[in-house]
């Protein structure tokens, strides 16, 4: 069953084709390294490394089931972790014939040698900004640890698509930066630009009461696209029914 949802993967599939849509993938979160201890209360952020095979498994009989009808890509989400970079790259190598499309995401940052989840709730996130003196800095820490993602050799398997990347702003209703940080976007934009990756267009900030936008928001992903930066739609749904939230704001 994928994970946070209580929906199965043919769920997903049968939404999907009801939508018209004719190909999706799945992006579940990759196995974090096994140095790397997850910070969440429930220690779930990820898959558990002895389920990865499985998870391939089931969305490879997926493909056959369904191969007249959608087009399904076996993918994940990776996470990146500053300075467990040969860790991740050692994963990728691993399994990377095995994908067909993933996405390089930041979830956790260090802050004076502890690891936090950053948009796990408003008070880790409120934590943070007490850790480094206000919310700007995590902001501020949050862009600089993406554009070392960007940057990061990953070996032959880096993910092609860049997450999310304004995911710092999940709670700023509740906790606003005061500095709109232009410039680190342009500059994470840049970056992808000169890779040749991709961005990921996120729907999922809409349905988040502290968020209310897309990551990143409309006016960034129209930035993106006059780059000539390729922008593909995620949904990151942990329910069938949210599968398009948010799409309608790039068509």
């Amino acid at each position: 069953m994928p994970h946070g949802s209580a929906d199965t993967w043919a769920t997903y599939c049968e939404a999907a084709i009801k939508l018209g849509l004719k190909t999706i993938t799945f992006t579940e979160h990759a196995p974090l390294p096994a140095n790397f201890i997850d910070p969440t209360p429930q220690s779930d952020s990820a898959m558990n490394v002895h389920d990865l095979a499985l998870y391939l498994s089931d969305i490879a009989q997926l493909k056959k089931e369904y191969a007249s009808a959608l087009d399904i890509h076996t993918g994940l989400e990776v996470d990146f972790i500053t300075g467990y970079e040969q860790e991740i790259t050692s994963l990728l190598n691993e399994i990377g014939l095995s994908l067909d499309d993933s996405i390089l995401s930041i979830h956790f940052l260090n802050i004076h040698g502890k690891n936090y989840c950053m948009d796990y709730s408003p008070a880790v996130f409120e934590g943070m900004a007490h850790s480094l003196g206000s919310i700007d800095a995590v902001y501020a820490l949050y862009f600089q640890t993406l554009l070392q993602s960007v940057y990061a050799d990953l070996g032959p398997y880096k993910p092609k698509r860049i997450g999310h990347i304004t995911l710092c702003r999940k709670f700023q209703k509740k906790l606003p930066a005061t500095h709109d940080f232009t410039n680190e976007i342009t500059d994470v934009l840049t970056a992808i630009k000169e890779r040749g990756l991709e961005l990921d267009y996120n729907g999922a900030g809409l349905s988040k009461p502290d968020c209310g936008e897309t990551y990143p928001p409309l006016k960034v992903a129209e930035q993106a696209k006059k780059m000539g930066i390729k922008l593909i739609y995620g949904s990151d749904a942990h329910s069938a029914a949210g599968l398009m939230a948010g799409a309608k704001e790039i068509r």
